[in-house]
């Protein structure tokens, strides 16, 4: 596995969903090793590394630091080469892995690293939208969704140094020895060939390492609760859910994470006595605070190329309410398991119909917890990626002892 962030180096779900895949291959009895950039995450996060010890979890883990520090991660922002870890790379993915899956590549190597592949089998899982857009979700001037490409003037006013790699076939020429690119939704799959980035693209939705069992019969509390689970961006499309609940008095809002808007939402929004912060949460917490709710809301604006929440709260048998942005919908068209909706007053609507009638929000738990058992279970995840590595070995008449 490579990939740019790893935990306990991370900030989001492409490396939790690495760590996860690892541990359910590892369990299957194989024998996986990740490597990832130290560097990358100091560049990002500007600040101190997490502390404490790694868990021993039997997988291996490549940490790659270089002396030149964040001046690394900025070459390969820049070049769209490995730069000063190219020689790390090369020693690594040069022994006899039978695969070799790529994730987020940003500044672990660019596009070219994917030429240091010499497993059989090469894959790389479309996490975002970053070979297609230099903020990688499709948030143009840090104000909107993307309507039309202005690439170098949404990179000026977003505070992302301008790419010159895109402007030539590197991409395109790197990708030439990826065997199968998996994404996570037909809406990205459909994106990435609108774009001419080859035919050998599959869908494989992700899964939610969340699984509580069969969840208990649904007890409302005492005032309806609905909750947001995810990154405190202006991308993410909270600010017009959250005026929303503030005229909502009688209907509560959790609001589960971090994020840069975090402080000033907390501030404006100090006299809504119906809506809480919580910050960050441990994931064993999440399990009750998605039961007790009447639905998960995901409003994102930017595009999503899946929606893990969705399915963290399936797992749960909690429906949930979708803007349309990208490929999140696809979960709840798939299940039937909630609501899909285009304006606020879509949403509005949606709220107050799960708020006030306790059968329905039990009748659509049950389709979730079964879509997740159908469809977005790690078993069910496990299964279809090894079909896609046991297809891709055929093909090429790869034995395997």
């Amino acid at each position: 596995m490579v990939t740019t962030f790893y935990p306990p180096y991370h900030f989001g779900g492409d490396a939790t969903y690495v760590r996860s895949l690892s541990r359910a291959l590892h369990k299957r009895g194989h024998e996986v090793e990740v490597v990832h950039c130290e560097d990358a995450y100091r560049a990002v996060s500007h600040c101190l590394p997490p502390s404490g010890k790694d868990t021993n979890d039997g997988i291996i883990v490549h940490r790659l630091k270089s002396r030149f520090g964040i001046l690394s991660s900025i070459v390969t922002q820049q070049t769209g080469y490995p730069g000063f870890k190219y020689a790390a790379l090369k020693n690594i993915l040069d022994r006899d892995f039978d695969v070799v899956n790529f994730h987020n590549i940003s500044l672990v190597g660019g596009p070219s690293v994917l030429g240091l592949s010499k497993a059989p089998v090469t894959l790389y899982t479309l996490h975002e939208h970053w070979l297609l857009c230099p903020t990688h979700i499709f948030w143009k001037n840090k104000t909107q969704a993307c309507d039309h490409r202005q690439c170098l003037r949404c990179c000026l006013r977003s505070g992302v140094p301008p790419q010159l790699w895109r402007y030539t076939g590197l991409a395109r020429r790197s990708l030439a020895g990826v065997d199968a690119l998996l994404a996570p939704s037909e809406f990205t799959a459909r994106k990435h060939r609108e774009a001419g980035l080859g035919n050998n693209i599959h869908v494989l939705p992700l899964f939610s390492t969340l699984d509580p069992g069969s969840p208990p019969e649904f007890e409302p509390p005492p005032r309806p609760r609905f909750v947001y689970v995810g990154r405190v961006t202006a991308s993410k499309g909270l600010l017009p859910m959250l005026e929303l609940f503030s005229r909502l008095g009688d209907v509560d809002l959790q609001v589960v994470g971090d994020g840069d808007l975090l402080a000033r939402l907390q501030q404006d929004y100090v006299h809504c006595r119906n809506i809480v912060f919580l910050g960050s949460i441990r994931q064993p917490e999440l399990p009750q605070l998605y039961q007790n709710a009447s639905a998960l809301i995901l409003p994102s604006l930017a595009p999503e190329t899946f929606g893990l929440s969705v399915a963290e709260a399936f797992a749960c048998g909690t429906p949930a309410i979708v803007r349309v942005a990208g490929g999140s919908r696809e979960l709840i068209d798939a299940t039937g398991a909630g609501f899909v909706y285009h304006t606020d007053e879509e949403l509005e609507s949606s709220v107050k119909q799960l708020a006030a009638d306790t059968a329905l929000r039990t009748d659509l738990g049950k389709k979730a917890r079964a879509g997740y058992v159908r469809r977005y279970s790690a078993g069910h995840h496990l299964d279809a990626y090894l079909n896609h590595v046991a297809d891709i070995q055929k093909q090429k008449g790869i034995i395997v002892h």
